[in-house]
């Protein structure tokens, strides 16, 4: 139950747990620190391929693998609208795929309370695509699905070789004002009447965007962007998005994780290189580890990249039996 109320809480913003003391340890886990440490030949030979690595850069095939699918959902969408196909109609705010209602549960979430009513279609799409997602990870949307994603991933790689040239840094924020936006972007639908979030959803005008056509709209992504690039990395997943946060609550007890093992770490830290969202990783830290096995948490989008770059295998991902998830 621990876990769950730290995965939960981390999602909300707050920090990873400290590093635990010595008398927090298992004596399990600290025999293992002591015979990873004195394993000087697999250090070497880990040291060798990391070397071997960075001078023989390899693409990332589960990230293209990634790419492929989020720009496949996102043309059926287009192509089904084009060409009057009646098999998937909507957006992803809303949709209906061969006679089966989806509705975005954030967007959902906006309209009931805005409207004060609970339409019998928008409901049964939000249990729909909430199973969806439940058994996937919550997140899992956000790095396989959501158009604006895959431009903030752009914008990265950008910002990194801008960085890299010491031309731009990044600025962080507090990570507990994306649940202070989940709760003002709520309270405003419930006030005004009107979805105010949808207004400027970057995944919402994108969707939309691709579908029926450009609009001033994507003025508004232009700006997060290049607010991106320049000044904050990926400031809209970390810092604002409340579609992000609805989903990562959905995923809190997901059946799908990615599980962290402790015993085949040698704590090279590639996988933080990577990660889009890196305090989900703090348990790989040495020393940070309160377990053998560690689900790593709600935050996590399951892009996978962890999964690809950790050169130990120590990163998996693992579907649980039902009785495991707490």
């Amino acid at each position: 139950m621990s876990r769950l109320i730290d995965s939960f809480a981390e999602l909300l913003g707050r920090a990873p747990r400290r590093k635990p003391v010595r008398e927090e340890v298992s004596s399990e886990i600290t025999d293992l620190h002591n015979r990873k440490r004195s394993d000087k030949t697999r250090i070497a030979n880990i040291k060798i391929e990391l070397a071997h690595k960075a001078q023989h850069k390899q693409p990332e095939k589960l990230r293209r693998k990634r790419w492929a699918v989020l720009i496949a959902v996102n043309l059926l969408f287009v192509l089904s609208f084009q060409l009057d196909i009646q098999m998937l109609e909507g957006a992803l705010t809303a949709s209906r795929f061969v006679g089966f209602h989806f509705a975005d549960l954030n967007a959902a979430l906006q309209v009931m309370l805005a409207y004060k009513h609970v339409v019998i279609n928008l409901l049964i799409g939000t249990v729909t695509v909430f199973i969806l997602w439940w058994l996937l990870g919550g997140r899992t949307f956000c790095s396989w699905v959501c158009p604006y994603h895959l431009l903030g991933e752009w914008a990265e790689i950008l910002h990194l070789k801008l960085a890299q040239r010491k031309i731009v840094r990044d600025h962080p924020f507090d990570r507990r004002a994306r649940a202070w936006f989940w709760l003002i972007f709520a309270v405003l639908a419930l006030v005004s009447g009107y979805t105010v979030y949808e207004t400027i959803s970057p995944t919402g005008i994108l969707s939309r965007a691709l579908i029926y056509g450009p609009g001033l709209a994507l003025l508004w992504v232009a700006v997060l962007l290049l607010f991106e690039i320049f000044y904050s990395r990926r400031a809209w997943c970390r810092y604002a998005c409340p579609i992000g946060l609805t989903y990562g609550l959905v995923g809190v007890t997901s059946p799908f994780k990615v599980q962290y093992h402790l015993e085949s770490c040698f704590h090279e830290g590639e996988c933080r290189k990577v990660c889009l969202v890196p305090h989900v990783l703090q348990t790989v830290i040495k020393g940070h580890a309160r377990e053998l096995d560690v689900d790593i948490g709600a935050d996590c989008t399951r892009c996978g990249r962890c999964v690809e770059a950790c050169p130990t295998g120590s990163l998996t991902f693992k579907f649980k039996a039902p009785g495991d998830l707490i």
